[in-house]
């Protein structure tokens, strides 16, 4: 009776009356052993998942407590979560088991001076009127201290203005000559971009890894409607007329190289 699969086979009650006594013995003992395997198992996928939640929401520490590792038991027939709620809850508690109390390292004199060096000051002075002062001390009752001075960032987003270029037409009256004042060039005829708007999709993109969805966001809060159609394309075309060259000579170069590296690859 224990190789039966009691929980593939279901009887119905005229057939169980019809069992005798041997036979239903058999068939509880194998119940009950097949319901303690799988709350064995269910026990392990549990505290498996609970640990999987713990790695991906919880603390970085991998000590996993008893509080959360989620448990059960059978009451009437029935499985019971009795700690779940714990369990869970315990994901976003504040009590690290980490020491949050790390010293300050020191700072050495004159930090900041280099910090702010190289910076651009526009000084701003803040005084008192000479009544300001007389109601304040009286008839030149004062004198006047050495300033007190503080310094702060001032940090001005990026502003967007358009750029309109008027260039002079010249025509003789003589004959069909025609000249135009010398003008900046253009890097896409017929376009709006700009060498400087340009270089900034290139940074982004490029450099701090922003996909053009967010820099067409980006560009949104202040009004300037790009799509990032138009960014994709800008950005093939100026790297097609502009760094072809440059590609082209390095694709020269990695041939007079007997090792050519990419990230942790090499090829010999």
């Amino acid at each position: 009776m224990k190789g039966w699969s009691v929980m593939a086979m279901k009887y119905t009650e005229e057939q169980l009356n019809n069992f005798d006594k041997t036979v239903l013995v058999q068939l509880l003992l194998a119940n009950q052993e097949q319901l303690a395997s799988i709350d064995q198992k269910l026990q392990l996928v549990l505290e498996q998942l609970a640990s999987a939640n713990h790695k991906r929401y919880g603390r970085s520490s991998e000590k996993l407590d008893s509080s959360q590792q989620i448990a059960f038991k059978e009451v009437d027939d029935q499985i019971v979560f009795f700690n779940e709620a714990e369990a869970v809850a315990n994901l976003d508690d504040a009590d690290y088991e980490e020491d949050t109390t790390k010293s300050k390292p020191g700072k050495h004199k004159g930090k900041r001076e280099e910090d702010l060096s190289g910076l651009p000051i526009v000084k701003t002075w803040h005084t008192m009127t000479e009544d300001e002062l007389r109601e304040e001390f009286g008839e030149a009752s004062w004198k006047q201290l050495p300033d007190e001075v503080y310094k702060r960032y001032k940090f001005t987003p990026s502003k967007v203005e358009v750029e309109e270029h008027h260039v002079a037409v010249y025509a003789s009256k003589k004959d069909d000559h025609i000249i135009k004042a010398k003008h900046p060039g253009y890097l896409l005829r017929n376009s709006l971009v700009s060498p400087s708007l340009e270089a900034a999709i290139l940074n982004g993109k490029y450099i701090n890894a922003v996909p053009l969805y967010r820099l067409e966001k980006e560009f949104e809060r202040y009004n300037l409607k790009i799509t990032r159609q138009d960014m994709a394309n800008w950005t093939i075309q100026c790297a097609d007329r502009y760094l072809a060259i440059l590609y082209d000579y390095l694709h020269e170069q990695i041939y007079d190289y007997h090792v050519l590296q990419a990230d942790e690859l090499c090829i010999a």
